[in-house]
């Protein structure tokens, strides 16, 4: 049996000297930086998510957000996306301090079952996909030192996006600088948490050039928790002609043998909310990934017209070690507490945009496809060798599984005068192919293959009832398939229930966007989603998790952003969520003596019905900021019956601090910040319908984290 890592329980040092230092430090500092005028409120962003081609976020029928680079980076770690999407109305996004498990993000509530990675939301970065065919996907390949932006769409236009229900998250990186530079940062903070960063960029010979790469430790807040990540990241880009763009990248990330503590019980997490699990520590729990892909981006402008192709291809391996009992694996039909599998997936597409137009007014129309496939070569062992747990034992799963989508679309829109309208349609095919290659006694042949098809129309209008105020309506239908991970397992106990359907969904959306005077902005929505055959937890048992389709569900809520620019120096952001996530009918899971009945009217798990955030940015002193975030959510129930305790509600506050300084040919530049000011203990975030009702995984007391870097360019 490995030896696992344990950490006494120490709390982290006071920060308070720390913070003056560095404060005082960075004063001193800012009497030798250059002037600059503060960074202004962006009030009227540029996005591509949604209609596809560019366009201001304020004339969308569409709740869409942009998260700037000052945002994302500024004063953070710049490790989990979850650091900036806080800011976004109608997003959940949980750091669940287990980087084995990955991010817990939401959008409207769809995605919050997910046991591990992303459900439900659509992740692309640089238009190419980090969720796979089946609709799983994996924020941890977000480079976000890189960032340039993030776009963040929500309701009924997400349908364009194909096979998903909640929502689009786009991450943009930057484009190579004009100048050679060079840039190496560092920071460093509570629970041994470290992060080193190197990037270049520059051009060369007509060719632009960005090069990252980056390693973070922690040693994890609670007991058996500790991840190393290593992410290398480049784009080389090139204009063949004069209207054309073409985009090469490449992106690594290698998380080796990090560990995970599992959830916690409540009176665990109420008593001792760093420990651990026994379980984990049993079979030391642990997961290591390799992830490596490439892709390509070519834009060629053709008059008012624009093709765009896109290509990309990659490798990922996994090996999960889990803390299933040695007994429970006698059972013939299990396949082991090791999950091991190497995974090749690639895609293309192709869109081309045209502009013309059309009774007096002006049509835009896109019309694409894209492809996409995914293949596992998928292993399931014993986590145990005689007495010794915890490594690998003999094979007790193999197979081959495939998912490949097909998905033909087209957009339009037209505007004249104060109107326009938009209309969408995309066919999506999706194919689930499973070969057993694992048959030894009882235990059949689970070969079999799926396909779901379907076609999602959206609709949107906007009305500009004046310069500063627009209204909109947009709907939709989506449609959601189970993930290969919902269909491994059958509630018989075997393997694969090919028997799932797809959830079914239509979205409703009416709104307003609004600038109040020069510098300040409004966006609401009001919303409704009606769900057929959504995907729940029926049989939880001998650390399997399968899944069946519901009955129906209702999401009702409200969205409201407020940017403003209060002075010159002072900005805010305030984001309102409002969610009334039920299940819309009853329906029974489970079996013999688990089985329960769902009563109609029960809050959907993981969902907080009410989310806040607030931001005050002060620029204290040229090239000196500071800022305090507020977060709040209510309580969460952890399972379908609301009956186990729910997570309690929260609000935590947050302070940063951060300084540039540019001499010569030098960018330097410093932050602090420390999380949850007031050391509040509090859970912050659930594993929804765990087997063993370790539901809780409890978030960090008060914390701290500083950083430097410098930036040299030629």
């Amino acid at each position: 049996m490995h030896a696992s890592r344990l950490r006494p329980q120490q709390r982290p040092a006071p920060l308070h000297p720390l913070a003056l230092a560095l404060g005082s430090a960075l004063g001193l500092m800012a009497q030798q930086a250059q002037a600059a005028d503060p960074v202004p409120v962006e009030l009227n962003p540029v996005v591509i998510t949604g209609s596809r081609v560019e366009e201001k976020s304020f004339d969308m029928p569409a709740s869409v957000d942009v998260l700037t680079r000052q945002q994302i980076t500024e004063g953070q770690a710049r490790v989990n996306a979850t650091e900036a999407l806080a800011a976004v109305p109608g997003i959940v996004a949980n750091n669940r301090q287990n980087y084995a498990q990955d991010l817990q993000i939401s959008s409207r509530g769809f995605g919050a079952r997910s046991a591990f990675g992303v459900r439900g939301v659509k992740l692309i970065t640089d238009g190419i996909p980090a969720t796979m065919p089946d609709g799983q996907g994996q924020a941890a390949t977000f480079n976000l030192d890189m960032a340039e932006r993030m776009e963040v769409l929500r309701g009924p236009y997400s349908a364009v996006y194909g096979n998903h229900a909640g929502g689009v998250i786009q991450l943009f990186t930057r484009e190579p600088g004009e100048r050679t530079s060079v840039e190496g940062s560092f920071a460093a903070g509570s629970y041994g948490t470290r992060k080193t960063d190197l990037n270049a960029e520059g051009r060369l010979d007509g060719l632009g050039y960005l090069i990252d790469v980056s390693r973070f430790d922690t040693d994890g807040y609670r007991e058996h928790s500790a991840a190393s990540r290593e992410q290398v990241y480049s784009k080389i880009t090139t204009r063949p002609t004069n209207d054309s763009k073409l985009s090469f990248i490449i992106s690594g990330l290698r998380q080796h043998n990090t560990q995970d503590p599992l959830g916690l019980s409540w009176s665990a997490a109420k008593t001792d909310p760093k420990g651990v699990d026994s379980a984990a520590l049993t079979y030391n729990t642990r997961k290591s990934i390799d992830h490596l892909q490439g892709g390509v981006n070519f834009e060629q402008r053709l008059g008012a017209d624009t093709l765009q192709l896109t290509a990309y291809t990659g490798q990922r391996s996994v090996i999960q070690y889990q803390s299933i009992p040695k007994s429970v694996q006698t059972n013939p039909l299990h396949s082991g507490g090791i999950i091991d599998f190497d995974r090749s997936f690639y895609g293309i597409g192709a869109r081309y945009i045209a502009v013309r137009e059309l009774g007096g007014g002006k049509l835009t129309t896109t019309t694409g496809i894209d492809f996409d496939s995914s293949t596992d070569q998928r292993q399931g062992y014993e986590n145990f060798i005689g007495s010794t747990l915890g490594v690998k034992g003999k094979l007790r799963r193999q197979e081959s599984n495939s998912v490949q989508s097909i998905d033909p679309y087209i957009q339009t829109e037209w505007s004249k005068g104060d109107w326009a309208f938009t209309g969408g349609l995309r066919y999506s095919h999706v194919s689930f192919d499973v070969k057993d290659q694992y048959i030894s006694g009882t235990n059949k042949d689970d070969s079999g293959s799926r396909s779901f098809s379907r076609t999602t129309p959206v609709l949107g209008v906007v009305y500009h009832l004046n310069p500063a105020i627009n209204l909109y309506a947009s709907a939709a239908k989506g449609f959601e398939t189970p993930t290969l991970n919902e269909m491994f397992y059958s509630g018989s106990g075997g393997n694969f229930n090919l028997g799932l359907a797809p959830a079914r969904s239509e979205h409703l959306e009416v709104g307003a966007k609004a600038f109040v005077g020069d510098n300040s902005r409004i966006n609401l929505a009001l919303f409704q989603i009606r769900t057929q055959d959504e995907l729940v937890v029926d049989v939880a048992t001998g650390g399997r998790t399968s899944y069946k389709n519901a009955g129906d569900t209702l999401r009702q809520g409200l969205e409201l952003a407020f940017d403003t620019a209060w002075t010159r120096s002072l900005s805010s952001r305030f984001a309102l969520s409002h969610l009334r996530a039920v299940y819309d009918g009853a329906f029974t899971s489970g079996t013999g003596a688990s089985l329960k009945t769902i009563e109609d009217g029960k809050y959907i798990p993981g969902v907080p019905r009410t989310t806040f955030f607030s931001d005050l940015t002060w620029q204290v002193l040229p090239g000196v900021r500071a800022g305090v975030e507020g977060i709040y959510r209510s309580r969460m129930f952890v399972e379908d019956t609301n009956s186990a305790n729910a997570a309690p509600g929260y609000a935590i506050a947050n302070l940063r601090l951060s300084a540039e300084q540019r001499i010569g040919q030098w960018k330097l530049s410093e932050f602090a910040r420390v999380d949850n000011l007031f050391d509040r203990n509090y859970i912050g975030s659930v594993v929804v319908g765990d087997t063993n009702s370790r539901y809780y995984e409890p978030a960090p007391g008060r914390n701290g984290l500083v950083g430097v870097s410098a930036r040299y360019l030629w």
